[in-house]
């Protein structure tokens, strides 16, 4: 059918779907058992919003019901490719291990957790497994000392303490 045919209003906008946090191509989906369990209630949320939708209007309610099953769509892509790592018993920097560490120029101590991409959270102190400072930790042993480069910026990192938490 020709364009000119058509009303403006009968035109509906596609929904922006926001996308979910980055993943490098190639990497494995790696999570905690945490973040399993959160992406699963993650994935019951949303059924129950999308069962539950109270929209009078057909065209809202079309509208949200994309933005719904796309959020969904992308969360089983997520799930599907979730690769669980349990607690790992070793004194090395490993996926989910919480580590406690001091860099050059600054005293006062940083503790953080290594978690999956779609896990991570600054105010909770839990950064992706792909983040600059978790790559310069991986396989480091507490008192050892490794260096954070940020493009021309290099700084050295001490790491204080490691530790696993039971529910990660």
């Amino acid at each position: 059918m020709s364009r000119g045919f058509v009303k403006e209003d009968d035109q509906e906008e596609t929904p922006i779907i926001p996308p979910r946090a980055a993943l490098p191509a190639g990497v494995t989906n790696y999570v905690t058992p945490a973040g399993l369990q959160a992406l699963e209630e993650e994935q019951e949320d949303l059924l129950r919003e999308i069962s539950e939708l109270d929209e009078s209007d057909e065209r809202e309610r079309r509208r949200s019901l994309a933005v719904l099953n796309g959020k969904l769509n992308l969360l089983k892509e997520r799930l599907t490719s979730a690769r669980l790592l349990d607690k790992v018993d070793t004194d090395e920097v490993r996926f989910g291990a919480r580590v406690t560490y001091t860099i050059s120029g600054s005293p006062k101590p940083i503790t953080l957790q290594i978690v999956g991409v779609d896990e991570a959270d600054v105010k909770q102190q839990k950064i992706a497994f792909t983040a600059p400072v978790a790559k310069a930790l991986m396989g480091k042993k507490a008192g050892e000392e490794t260096m954070l480069e940020l493009g021309d910026n290099r700084r050295s990192i001490q790491i204080q303490n490691i530790e696993y938490p039971d529910n990660n």
